[in-house]
């Protein structure tokens, strides 16, 4: 195992931050400042294959473990972004253990899966020269994906235990909107079948994260068992810190 997945099965809580610029220079300015893991964000960032090489690239001399959210769970694009080294993979909107199952499958190669056979084109293979490709790749990719529904709560058992999962992964805001309150960040119940999925996860030994801007309820997530803590996206911090410092500097300098 890697020191990312060594800590992880430790049941280390690990901060991490999306990445939805879109930039390599702006992946490598956040990988300076030290979080556990950095997620790009190809559902809602603008973000394509080339741009998520690109920083993929930007972010190999540093510390931080890239994770890679792809727009939808499509095995020919999966494909694609393993070959180009993306092996931390974030699939969202999971709502059943087929649909779970059928992921795993386009992870890897047969006869374990459907994964085509392209390595030696592949930047993950470092385009052939590491021969061992293709005898470890399906134990290198790490498949998380995520539960955003009130279906995918219903079925989190069933899900949670599919063979070939490496984690699973909360989307509050989703599962809020599927529970017929878009927006309310803070909703009890909520939260509260989030912390119990979560429990639920810790006692089958299935790690699990989410993303909040909840410090509160990320303390709740943590003490529940989850492990991957998403605490923002760049461009929050950005926009928030830009119009904080206009705003400072208008009020003192008139």
């Amino acid at each position: 195992m890697s020191a990312f997945q060594e800590r992880l099965a430790a049941g280390e809580g690990m901060v991490g931050l999306w990445l939805a610029l879109a930039d390599p220079f702006g992946a490598e300015i956040v990988a300076s400042a030290g979080y556990d893991w950095l997620l790009i964000d190809a559902e809602h960032g603008p973000n394509d294959l080339r741009s998520v090489l690109s920083q993929l690239q930007a972010l190999a001399a540093y510390h931080s473990q890239p994770f890679v959210r792809l727009p939808h769970g499509d095995a020919a694009l999966i494909k694609r972004y393993l070959d180009i080294g993306a092996d931390h993979l974030l699939i969202p909107m999971v709502d059943s253990r087929a649909q779970a199952e059928a992921l795993v499958a386009a992870t890897r190669y047969p006869p374990d899966g459907i994964r085509g056979v392209g390595a030696g084109l592949a930047r993950a293979s470092r385009w052939g020269a590491d021969r061992e490709y293709l005898a470890k790749a399906n134990g290198r990719v790490q498949l998380w994906i995520q539960i955003e529904s009130v279906q995918a709560l219903d079925a989190f058992d069933a899900i949670a235990q599919t063979p070939g999962l490496a984690g699973v992964f909360f989307g509050p805001a989703d599962i809020t909107a599927s529970l017929g309150r878009l927006g309310a960040a803070d909703d009890p119940e909520m939260e509260q079948r989030v912390l119990d999925a979560i429990g639920k996860a810790q006692a089958l030994g299935v790690p699990s994260g989410l993303m909040t801007g909840s410090e509160r309820f990320l303390g709740e997530a943590r003490k529940a068992g989850a492990t991957l803590l998403g605490v923002g996206a760049d461009t929050a911090l950005l926009a928030a810190t830009l119009r904080r410092h206009a705003k400072g500097l208008k009020g003192t300098l008139k």
